[in-house]
């Protein structure tokens, strides 16, 4: 059955795209900083406490993560909301600097479900607006909460963007044939997102829950040894408002580690994983 009407899924060869591995990292960042109080309300701002927790992102756990991400020389994907790109230009320019791709990440991190397609238009073309002043030129998407609709993949076609990283119906990229143009879908997934594992928010209630790193270096330290066995996309979505934390920005740094040693662990970034997609030929998928 079809995801939707409108939609066809196209495999690729594993050989395309995981660069002679068992299986290949996507190391990606959602920069949300303010985004997610400034969509539930402007008056977030007064909330200073909260405020400065959104604030560490781009403030402290950016640089840390950049450097961890130099130590090791691997690449990464760094989604960024626009409002966070005109709040914190600085932090787009080391990014930039430092030779990772950048996506767009909406504008006010709303979520586009929830949006008539007139807001989801100025939520895409304002969140591309502002990383293109300055001098990112995005390929890839990400919707905030992951929750994309068939208006915001044609929006994306519209405005030339090639790479969605959103949908999680699989564990390697696909195509995504839709009646506005193809598009290379990398699928993450909730299990290797940090959110689930380290968020606490009470106002506005984002609250999840807090767990050890030894428990969420295991989580994801397992799945990606499962996938060199099915030959997977791992992609790991942090925040750096939260993995950039002292011990969590450590544990980011053991889990690289931990995919280096293996040796057959391949780090990319979204936007060549998705040229490469793009560029395949059709083959048919079967799980292992």
């Amino acid at each position: 059955m079809r995801l939707h009407p409108d939609l066809r899924r196209v495999g690729v060869p594993v050989d395309s795209w995981l660069d002679g591995g068992a299986a290949a990292i996507c190391l990606t960042f959602d920069v949300d900083a303010e985004s997610n109080l400034l969509s539930r309300g402007d008056h977030y701002l007064e909330h200073l406490s909260t405020v400065s927790h959104q604030q560490y992102g781009p403030r402290i756990g950016v640089p840390r993560i950049l450097a961890v991400l130099q130590r090791h020389d691997v690449p990464a994907t760094f989604f960024v909301p626009g409002i966070t790109a005109e709040r914190w230009p600085e932090t787009v320019a080391a990014i930039l600097d430092a030779g990772h791709a950048v996506g767009v990440h909406g504008y006010r991190h709303l979520t586009p479900a929830e949006q008539p397609p007139d807001v989801q238009r100025r939520e895409l073309e304002d969140g591309l607006l502002a990383l293109e002043r300055l001098g990112a030129q995005p390929r890839c998407y990400r919707a905030p909460s992951w929750s994309t609709t068939a208006c915001t993949l044609r929006l994306m076609a519209e405005h030339g963007l090639t790479c969605d990283s959103s949908l999680m119906d699989d564990d390697r990229p696909y195509v995504l044939e839709t009646p506005w143009g193809r598009l290379a879908e990398l699928p993450p997934h909730w299990l290797l997102d940090d959110w689930e594992q380290y968020a606490y928010i009470p106002d506005p209630d984002l609250s999840e829950g807090i767990e050890t790193t030894g428990k969420v270096l295991e989580l994801w330290s397992d799945e990606l040894d499962a996938m060199r066995q099915t030959q997977s996309l791992c992609v790991l979505t942090c925040h750096p408002l939260l993995s950039g934390r002292p011990s969590r920005v450590r544990a980011l740094e053991r889990f690289i580690v931990q995919g280096k040693e293996w040796g057959d662990v391949a780090f990319l970034r979204c936007d060549r994983v998705a040229e490469a997609v793009l560029a395949a030929a059709p083959a048919p998928y079967a799980a292992e």
